[in-house]
């Protein structure tokens, strides 16, 4: 099964290469489907103990959890994207949607550091060619504009593999392979120079993938400009990737230190993010830029690990369902600026109310799964004297409240004055594009009201892999 994870959309994307585009539509949901049928396969086994193939392949708690918040998005997007397209296949589209899941589930299944900056570099390269795929001068300049802070980003986490690989090979030999599990094991022993700097080079690195401040100016363009499909991957689950790198570098360094040092340096870079990423909420006319900004509200504030880890998935819902219902406005109005979204509860029956339900759920509103995780992060964050850290949270999600909600109002209530004037009637554009949203809110209540135990179980693993409580 962890091999056929990486088969699956693999070989779904090689295919939508050669097949027409209404056959490409259709393997891109059995895809997206049997994928996340895959890792949900997987989750019960990764819960009690780490799976692993071909030396090349391993799957424990941590990257269980990351995992699933891409496996779901990409079954839900995929069925999405045949609804959003319709009229308008591509092939084109569909190979790189395929490709782009495959990248992204291929890096948190990597055994060494060195093959999950190759994964992490590989999504870099395939979200880029969709960012820019609708070939307009906007979509251009946004992709052009990621490729060059990522990649500088991602030369940044290279260097901090190559002294992540100096530090094992003082403890392990110069033979050492950059496995992860050996370099945790070996973390006691690490030598704390190139342990740090390898700590921090990665922070900065990924951190630009993840979007956090001051490295975070590519992400609200390039969500604008992507079609919706690729918009919510982007922010559901490719911010989430490249923090699960951050993650493993957290481990073995906090194993070498301590968790002082990479916790204070994570929260520092998170703090400065949410805080400023909340007051850009405001003031914003693109509905997707507003989204944008509110991702990296998201993923600001590591304090407390375990909710943390209902955070990605609970996130990657939110998001998910937040850029599709976007979407559908989008398409329905022929705009993406606020001013022109109007009458969204009217003409919308189904889709108004469900991105009224994705935007309080990005607002952790209970009982969504974000409420939820939220409140686990301030609660370990003031339980653990992190007072400061669990203020600014609380202020942050606070803020940004009240820039969605604004701008949710303005879209949903408002009334459509113009709608017999220029045509546009009540309904939905398509089913497809309304099924996803479903799945998604049930997942947010489900994560908000009762998890399962399995995943409860999980999550406790993956803490404790973290080293902590």
């Amino acid at each position: 099964m962890v091999l056929s994870i990486l088969i699956v959309p693999l070989a779904a994307g090689l295919a939508c290469v050669a097949l027409p585009a209404r056959a490409a539509a259709a393997v891109t949901v059995a895809s997206g489907l049997a994928s996340f049928a895959l890792v949900l396969a997987v989750v019960p086994a990764a819960a009690h103990h780490d799976l692993s193939y071909l030396s090349y392949l391993r799957v424990d708690a941590l990257s269980a959890i990351f995992l699933l918040a891409t496996g779901f998005l990409y079954g839900a997007v995929a069925m999405y994207a045949v609804g959003y397209l319709k009229g308008h296949h591509d092939r084109r589209f569909y190979a790189g949607l395929n490709l782009f899941a495959w990248a992204m589930l291929a890096a948190p299944l990597m055994s060494s550091l060195a093959l999950l900056w190759i994964a992490v570099e590989v999504t870099t390269i395939i979200s880029a060619l969709l960012v820019a795929i609708e070939d307009t001068d906007g979509a251009a300049e946004a992709a052009w504009k990621y490729v060059l802070i990522a990649s500088t980003g991602l030369g940044l986490a290279l260097l901090g593999t190559v002294f992540a690989y100096y530090a094992g090979s003082q403890v392990l030999g110069e033979h050492y392979n950059l496995a992860i599990g050996p370099l945790i094991a070996a973390g006691p022993h690490l030598p704390h120079i190139p342990a740090t700097l390898a700590f921090l080079l990665a922070l900065l690195g990924y951190g630009t993938k993840v979007g956090l401040f001051p490295v975070h100016t590519w992400l609200p363009d390039a969500h604008s400009e992507a079609p919706t499909p690729v918009s919510a991957l982007l922010s559901g689950s490719l911010l989430a990737v490249s923090f699960y790198a951050i993650l493993r570098f957290y481990q073995f360094t906090a194993a070498a230190l301590g968790s002082a040092l990479p916790r204070d340096a994570l929260l520092a870079f998170g703090m400065a993010s949410l805080l400023l990423a909340a007051l850009y909420v405001f003031g914003q006319r693109d509905v997707k830029r507003l989204l944008a900004y509110s991702s990296v509200v998201s993923f600001g504030a590591p304090v407390a690990l375990a909710g943390v880890m209902l955070h990605v998935l609970a996130h990657a819902a939110a998001k998910g369902n937040a850029f599709m219902g976007a979407g559908v406005f989008t398409v329905k109005f022929g705009s993406k600026q606020i001013s022109a979204l109007r009458g969204g509860l009217d003409l919308l029956p189904w889709s108004g109310p469900l991105f009224l339900l994705a935007v309080f759920a990005l607002a952790a509103m209970p009982p969504s799964g974000i409420f939820r995780s939220e409140f686990q992060i301030v609660y370990g964050g003031l339980a653990a004297g992190n007072y400061a850290a669990a203020a600014a949270l609380i202020a942050g999600v606070t803020v940004a409240f009240f820039g969605l909600t604004a701008s949710a109002t303005r879209m949903l209530f408002t009334p459509a004055q113009l709608r017999a004037r220029s045509g546009i009637s009540r309904g939905e554009p398509s089913a497809w594009m309304v099924v996803p949203v479903i799945a998604g809110v049930a997942v947010l209540f489900i994560l908000g009201l009762h998890p399962p135990a399995e995943l409860n179980g999980l999550i406790h693993r993956a803490v404790t892999e973290l080293g902590a409580a």
